[in-house]
């Protein structure tokens, strides 16, 4: 019984050690302390209450009063519950400090909370960065496509990070640049001949201007060249004008298909009118034998006419042919 109330007592007092040295970090504070940082205990075990890490604030306060920087723990504790990220932050300070950037502690949190790596910015400033733009495809004036890929080396402007414009507003930019620029040459041959006329044109139009770099050159790296627009677009052009003919010239012969059904309509309503006309004949000579108005040798003499018609008729029609064919006109009349 005895053993067991100690072996408790031992936990337990293993237990409250633990919890002193978890709520007030001894080993912290006198690691601060020889670091030459001076804060208190109590602000320690109070860092705690206000759920923040009090190794993450000492060890960037150790940090950056080795670097010779002094920075205030309320400012670090503050950027730290904003939702800041404080090591980034002291380290790209260092950063700059070395560099002589002139980079504050309220410009950096600023940047931080932007969302925007502060320290990466801080690194980019010392060493450019290259940017790789997409193929961009521009049509000189002849009318060939040329494909152009280009280096940006970019360098990060601090002072622009907050609200400054990004990469792809580069990368836009410096494409947008480039189309101009080809496609104002006369002919693909100057640009293949001079590609460095595409960086000066680019380089004078301030393409960097509100945004979050600053452009130190544009180098092309290789132009390809591509299909003949200016063809292809002709033969376009030569196919829609070629079936537009081909519609109106439908249009027309369905036109004329109409107008001659119309005519041979309007015939055969002329002969069909004839054939009634002539079937009314016989009826008007009844019509005169019993009114005594045509006497039977009248009629002998009526057909008489129209047999000797008839005969004339058939023997001028060769006649007329055999003309036509001997009395052909001479070719020099």
């Amino acid at each position: 019984m005895q053993i067991g109330l100690i072996i408790g007592i031992i936990i337990a007092c293993i237990f409250l050690l633990w919890f002193i040295l978890y709520i007030i970090p001894l080993g912290l504070w006198f690691t601060a302390l020889l670091s030459g940082v001076k804060i208190s205990l109590l602000q320690l075990i109070f860092m705690r209450w206000r759920k923040v890490p009090p190794k993450v604030i000492v060890q960037n306060m150790i940090a950056s009063t080795k670097a010779g920087l002094k920075l205030n723990r309320n400012d670090l504790e503050a950027h730290y519950l904003a939702g800041g990220n404080v090591q980034r932050v002291v380290n790209a300070l260092i950063s700059a400090d070395k560099a002589n950037m002139g980079l504050d502690f309220k410009t950096a949190t600023a940047i931080d909370l932007a969302g925007r790596d502060v320290f990466e910015a801080v690194q980019m400033s010392v060493n450019p960065k290259v940017i790789n733009t997409p193929p961009v495809s521009a049509v000189a004036k002849d009318g060939i496509q040329l494909i152009c890929l280009a280096r940006v080396t970019v360098r990060a402007n601090i002072r622009q990070l907050v609200g400054g414009a990004g990469e792809d507003t580069i990368l836009a930019r410096v494409g947008e640049g480039i189309v101009t620029s080809i496609g104002s040459a006369k002919s693909h041959k100057e640009v293949l001949e001079n590609p460095d006329s595409i960086s000066k044109v680019v380089l004078s139009k301030g393409l960097d201007s509100g945004t979050a770099f600053e452009i130190l050159s544009i180098d092309i790296a290789d132009i390809d060249v591509g299909k003949n627009i200016g063809a292809v677009l002709q033969m376009d052009q030569a196919n829609a004008d070629k079936n537009i003919a081909q519609a109106k010239a439908e249009e027309r012969r369905a036109m004329a298909i109409a107008a001659e059904q119309e005519m041979k309509a309007h015939a055969q309503e002329a002969r069909a009118k004839v054939i009634l006309a002539e079937a009314e004949i016989p009826l008007a000579i009844a019509d005169s034998f019993r009114s005594g108005n045509l006497g039977v040798m009248d009629y002998y003499k009526f057909q008489n006419i129209q047999a000797d018609t008839k005969m004339r008729e058939s023997i001028a029609e060769p006649l007329a042919s055999n003309n036509n064919i001997i009395k052909k006109p001479h070719p020099e009349k």
